[in-house]
């Protein structure tokens, strides 16, 4: 895995982050997010400074997060209870065929 150092501009500030060449559209995608949000928060509310703008953008990222785990999770456990009812059906036809046979 090849590193990269790249340099990001998030709310005025430079970042610089070395990060795996195939992840930096992803980063540079993420940056190009957040300066949307930040730009749409600063037209609805009053702030101080950015920094205030940029804590709304990762309270939302971070309840979007949240909610997709959430997802996620109920997913997973939904996907094994119908993948144990086919377990036990074809466990049923099987014993019920392997008898007919003897």
């Amino acid at each position: 895995m090849e590193e990269l150092t790249i340099s990001l501009l998030i709310c005025d500030r430079n970042y610089r982050l070395s990060v795996a060449r195939e992840h930096e559209e992803l980063f540079r995608k993420a940056v190009k997010m957040i300066d949307h949000r930040v730009h749409e928060y600063s037209t609805i509310y009053a702030y101080k400074d950015r920094q205030d703008l940029l804590a709304m953008v990762a309270l939302e990222f971070a309840t979007r997060s949240l909610q997709q785990e959430h997802l996620v999770s109920g997913r997973e456990e939904y996907l094994e209870t119908k993948l144990s009812e086919i377990d036990k059906t074809l466990d049923h036809y099987l014993t019920r065929i392997s008898g007919s046979v003897l």
